[in-house]
This record gives structure tokens, sequence and C-alpha cells, in this order.
């Protein structure tokens, strides 16, 4: 097996070429309207496989950076007065449109983030099953009503749409966080402007290619659907503007405690989605298996590079040597190498500065006292020397180590052993700062429910006999502490995008006051 490009150039031209992706793309996109480049910093995107350059891409300048806020602004006042139904309308099409293009895009994600195909098709089927609920909350956005104390008055609740909603998304998630965010603003009446990764902005401008066929096929308003392409300097930028009242913003601790404070500053609102250092508790009740096949996808599926990660392995003493042989004659048969050949379940790191993470990690582990039980080592020879490809890890450690606390973005796992009742278990699970996604594995009834108590998991998703990653749409994304506190996706997350109003309607002749107050004129 190869990991050359050139091994794969008929597909790369032709998915490039279905998906209208160019070597050298424009600066942004107002839904219709394409900006040629501005003469702004450029930078060369590259492939994670083998770290070709694929395409350039160029730094939003403050004119279009102007154009693309004010274009979305007058498109707010024309969004927010269509039916929400045939605001879900373009969606339903939209989804469509991806259905039709599911393969390429799948295998662009691959490309340019390093994901294996299965893992950039189910993100593709991601945005499309987002889709299909969105269409279905166009016609569900409820208010509430309530009984008035005084006589002939009602009083109910209602939502109305925010504004421009601004969307910063991370490389790992190179679509589907977006279209979480913008589907849902969507039919809540909002306009959206992404701004995706630097490192994976072809996947963005290809979404945006397929959804401007619908947009001009329904007459959309130029500036519902927006995109800007730059770095650091143009999320700050829109987390400094005031005429973007939220940010949903996916990264790393320290990007979102910046974004967040920011944008507090001006008291905007934030949807934040940050690390994870999610844990899996196996008792010696449990179905080694089934938790095995779990623990593992967790631990390597996108290399380690998901927020939902599987970071820590909690195991009862009584079974810790079983499980400790099994994950390591498992990670011994892992295929790694290309993640556009099936064959493989391990692709490479998003780059060599995650490499160098990955190397820094494991350089902690041993310097407080850890063992590294397989893997530790960047993979070289003819099929690996181009690209960023690593050994997953299996570490055996403490807790309470310093590197254990941190997100470290690799797929090293760490084995750390307990005693005694499940209790024992959840207070390690809890001890770090992160919230994100946790997981139990037990057939016994008292330990799955001791996990899911107000004294259990203390993350925003608290899975049991599943592992902690793998989200469906329909519930909920996000999680607790350190992780940011915010919510996407399904349920009633619809609720951040728009503001939520009180109202109460007079219908008699006379002016009684709340709490019985009398006020004489």
């Amino acid at each position: 097996m190869k990991t050359n490009l050139s091994f794969n150039e008929n597909l790369v031209v032709s998915v490039f070429g279905k998906l209208r992706v160019a070597k050298e793309n424009p600066s942004y996109c107002t839904g219709r309207e394409w900006a040629p480049v501005h003469g702004g910093t450029a930078w060369e995107v590259t492939t994670p496989i083998t770290n070709e350059v694929i395409g350039k891409a160029e730094d939003l300048n403050d004119e279009g950076y102007e154009k693309v806020v004010k274009t979305a602004q007058e498109a707010f006042k024309e969004w927010r007065m269509v039916p929400a139904p045939k605001r879900g309308e373009i969606i339903r099409q939209y989804g469509l449109e991806l259905r039709k293009y599911k393969r390429e895009l799948g295998i662009l994600v691959s490309i340019e983030c390093g994901k294996i195909l299965q893992e950039g098709l189910g993100e593709v089927q991601e945005m499309i099953d987002i889709c299909d609920f969105a269409v279905g909350q166009s016609r569900q956005l409820y208010g509430f009503t309530m009984h008035s104390e005084r006589p002939q008055h009602r009083m109910y609740e209602q939502y109305h749409p925010l504004g421009p909603v601004g969307i910063i998304s991370a490389f790992n998630f190179p679509v589907a966080v977006w279209a979480w965010n913008a589907m849902i603003a969507a039919v809540c009446g909002d306009v959206t402007i992404w701004k995706p990764s630097e490192k994976a902005p072809l996947t963005a401008i290809a979404c945006f290619r397929i959804l401007g066929d619908v947009l001009e096929r329904n007459d959309v308003p130029e500036g519902v659907f927006n995109l800007v392409i730059g770095g650091r300097d143009i999320g700050k930028k829109m987390s400094e503007d005031m005429r973007i009242p939220l940010i949903s913003a996916t990264g790393s601790i320290p990007m979102g405690k910046k974004v967040g404070a920011t944008v507090a500053a001006r008291l905007g609102k934030t949807i934040l989605e940050l690390g994870g250092n999610n844990a899996i508790i196996i008792t010696p009740d449990s179905d080694l298996e089934m938790a095995m096949r779990a623990t593992v996808f967790g631990a390597v599926g996108t290399t380690g590079q998901r927020c939902t990660s599987t970071r820590r392995l909690i195991i009862h003493e009584n079974i810790y040597d079983k499980v400790v042989e099994r994950l390591t004659n498992i990670y011994k048969t892992l295929s790694i190498g290309d993640p556009l050949d099936e064959k493989n379940l391990v692709g490479p790191m998003i780059d060599q500065q995650a490499v160098k993470k990955y190397l820094h990690a494991l350089e902690e582990i041993e310097r407080e006292g850890g063992e590294i039980i397989y893997g530790g080592e960047v993979l070289k020879g003819d099929e690996y020397d181009k690209g960023n490809y690593v050994l997953p890890t299996l570490a055996s450690v403490q807790n309470h180590y310093a590197i254990v606390q941190e997100e470290t973005f690799a797929p090293i796992l760490y084995l750390i052993r307990y005693s005694g009742e499940v209790k024992n278990a959840i207070a390690i699970h809890n001890d770090v700062k992160q919230g994100l996604s946790s997981a139990i594995f037990t057939n016994n009834l008292r330990e799955s429910e001791a996990f899911l108590s107000h004294e259990g998991s203390d993350c925003g998703i608290a899975n049991v006999n599943i592992g902690t990653s793998g989200a469906e749409i329909g519930g909920a994304f996000g999680g607790e502490k350190e992780t940011g506190g915010g919510r996407e996706s399904g349920s009633d997350a619809w609720k951040a995008y728009m503001r939520r109003q009180t109202n109460t309607i007079n219908y008699g002749t006379s002016l009684p006051l709340a709490q019985g107050i009398e006020f004489d004129v």
C-alpha cells in the first residue's frame, strides 16, 4: 500500500471537478456570489496523507469582510420574514443535493483531513441527517402559553430570530459542525457567516458549491449563507463584531476562552464546543468484547482527533490485566495508512505540529512515571514517510498526571486502574476539567443508574454500553465545565439561535396591574 497521492490522482481530479473545487479558491462567498482572490495573505492547503499541496487559500481582507457582514445584515431583513416551513423547504432540497454528492464530498473530507473514508462518508451523512431534522424543526418552533393573574389578559412566549450567526469550526469535523449550526439557524430565520478551519477550507468551498445551486434555484437572497476564508484574525473579527449577536465556536479550550471572553465583553451570545477528556469505565460486570470494540473506535477513530475521542479507560483492577492484553492484541492488528484505502482503519494526523504534540505527550507520560505499553512512535518507511502517521498508543498512567488532565489530541489511550465500587471509578472519571462525553460498560443495573444519577457522570453526554464517540444528531450535543456548556444539533438546541420574548395582551376595557398594585391617576 502506498500513500502517494498520485496513486489516487484520477480520483482526486474527478472529485475536485465534480465538487467544483479549484487549485486557487476565492476568499469568500455570500451564498451565490463568489469573490475573486484579493491579494491577501495566501497559504497552501496540504493533505495529511502525503503533505502534498492540493490547493491554495487566501485570507479575507477588510473590504471583503465588510461586504460579507453587510450583505448578511440585509439578507436577514428579508429571510426572517419567510415562513419557517418555507425556509425548511430550502434545507430539504440541500439535503437531497448532499445525497447526490455524498461519496465525492466524503472523499474530499478524507483527502483534506485524513479521516478514513468511512468516517468521511459518515460525516456527510450527519449533514444529511441534520437537514432532515431541521426540516421537521421548521414546523415546531414552539412558544408557550400561560394564565395571567389579571382578568381578560393573555400571556405567551415566542421566539424570534437573532440575526447574523457566526460559525467558527475546527478541522476534525470540517463540514458536519457547520451543518449542525447553519441548518438549524436557517430554519429559525437567522443568516450565517461560516469561518472554517484554515486547515480545511476546500471542503467548505465544496459545501457552498452544492448549496449555491439550491439557493439560485429558489431565488434565496444573497447573504443568507456566507463563507469567509482565513485564519485566526478573521475569527477574532467575528468575535468582536457587534453586528453578529451569536458566535458558535468549536475548537480547543484556550481558543474557546478567548472567544468567550471577547464576545461576553460586548454582551453577545456564544455556543462553545471545546475540549473533551472523555473516559469509559469498564466494570467487572461488563460485556468485554463489546467494550473493546467501542474503546478502539473511540480511541483511534479520526486518529484520536475527535472532541469525543476516548482518552481515558478506567478499568476495575480485577479485569485490568485481561483488558490490557486484549487491547494490546487488537492494537497490533490495526491497519494504518492511506485513509482512502478502505482496508485501513487509522489514517494520518492532521499535520506535523500534531505529530510533535503526540511525541511531547509520550515524553510527559514517562517523565511523570507512566508506562508506554504499546505504540509510542512515528511510523517510518516508504509508505509513511511523506505523511503524518503515528502508532496508536496504550499507556498505563495515574489520573492526576498533568498530561492526563489535558486534552491530548492524539491516538493515546490512558489506562487507569480503579478498585472497589463503581463510585470510585466515577470519582476518577469526574476528576478532570473537561466534561464532554462519557461512557460506562456494565450489565449491572445499579452501576449504570449510578453513572447516570446526580452523583454520576458530570459530562454533557453520558452513555451506557456504547462508547464516547459517534453521537446521533437527535440529541443536543455539548458538554460542561471547560467544554464550554454549549449545545448544538438536536433536541431544543434551536432555542440558542433565537431570542425569547414574553407577550401579554389585554383584551378587556380596564387596566389592572400585576401583583394587585393600585395606581390611580
